[in-house]
């Protein structure tokens, strides 16, 4: 499936449709598999790289996904994480926020994305490429800006200043797109197959399309222009009514989640690819087998590209249930 991938990342319509993804999907069962427990796995290379695999070695799913979670480049402007014990079963996130303004932000003279964990999250995907490489895609993650902005900046003073300075937010973003760049092209550089921007945050499911147009749309614009691979973008919420906004970002493919109405998406798309839906809560960890087969069977008549989770899976989410995702 590896090959065939390639082909639909770069443009190649497949006359059947793959699953895989490009977001976070490790699991209890995968970590236990090879002896790992998950507030290990995010410090040490060998072990990212053991788990990103797992899923693939125990079912067969084409791909693999790194980082581990989403708050690397924040962690490498400065911020401390918390990660979390192994019976919470949870990614880590950012401890204290960095900033107050976006000022603060735009004031930065420059930002060494080698801090942190990226070089080790580098070194993981050499592993992983080294390891499972030839048989499936390695997606690279990132978050999108305005994502980064809210781990890192005040969320109300960031609202404020979106209605007072805007061009001091778009700035900041601006910035931050730059910055998330390096750190994407050093994923790619490692031998990640593609980039997942995660524009969670963001989404027009979330602040509006009027919003995301403003300050998500430009600052995602510069970010897949500096990126030198082949990009998806992947949003949360109902993005509906902003689909035609999400196509104008400059992204190889756009990745919805099951709030988003895939014909509707399909439609607004036209031919560029689209990825999604399944849900990863109700569907993939709580339903049952017969509930993803059927879910997947829906993304498909609907037309998508590629069947995909629409977010990051639950750590918990069994492995019975992923090999039914599979063609």
């Amino acid at each position: 499936m590896r090959a065939e991938i390639l082909k639909l990342l770069n443009g190649e319509k497949s006359s059947s449709t793959p699953a895989f993804s490009g977001l976070i999907h490790v699991t209890a069962e995968g970590l236990k598999s090879e002896g790992l427990s998950l507030k290990e796995v995010h410090h040490d290379a060998h072990k990212m790289a053991k788990a990103a695999a797992s899923t693939f070695k125990l079912t067969g799913m084409p791909s693999a996904a790194l980082p581990l979670d989403l708050c690397s480049p924040a962690e490498a402007l400065g911020a401390d994480l918390i990660f979390y014990d192994d019976e919470e079963m949870q990614f880590p996130q950012v401890k204290k926020l960095l900033f107050q303004s976006t000022k603060e932000i735009r004031a930065l003279e420059s930002s060494d994305w080698k801090k942190g964990r990226i070089e080790l999250i580098c070194d993981a995907i050499r592993l992983v490429k080294k390891d499972i490489g030839d048989r499936t895609v390695i997606s690279g993650i990132i978050p999108g800006p305005y994502t980064l902005m809210i781990y890192i900046c005040k969320v109300q003073n960031l609202f404020g200043e979106m209605k007072k300075e805007p061009q001091l937010v778009l700035d900041a973003l601006s910035q931050l797109s730059s910055f998330l760049a390096e750190i994407g092209n050093a994923y790619l550089q490692a031998g990640a197959d593609f980039i997942t921007i995660h524009e969670m945050g963001g989404s027009p499911g979330f602040i509006g399309p009027a919003k995301f147009e403003q300050f998500v749309l430009p600052p995602l614009q510069t970010l897949h222009k500096k990126l030198n691979g082949v990009r998806v973008l992947s949003v949360c919420g109902k993005t509906d009514p902003a689909m035609h906004l999400l196509a104008q970002a400059g992204a190889n493919a756009i990745s919805v989640d099951q709030l988003t109405d895939l014909n509707t998406a399909r439609a607004a798309l036209k031919d560029m690819l689209l990825f999604g839906n399944l849900d990863p809560v109700s569907v993939l960890w709580q339903g049952d087998e017969s509930m993803v087969v059927e879910t997947v069977q829906r993304s498909k008549e609907a037309g998508v590209d590629a069947v995909w989770p629409g977010c990051d899976m639950v750590i918990q989410t069994p492995v019975q249930n992923i090999k039914k995702i599979l063609p």
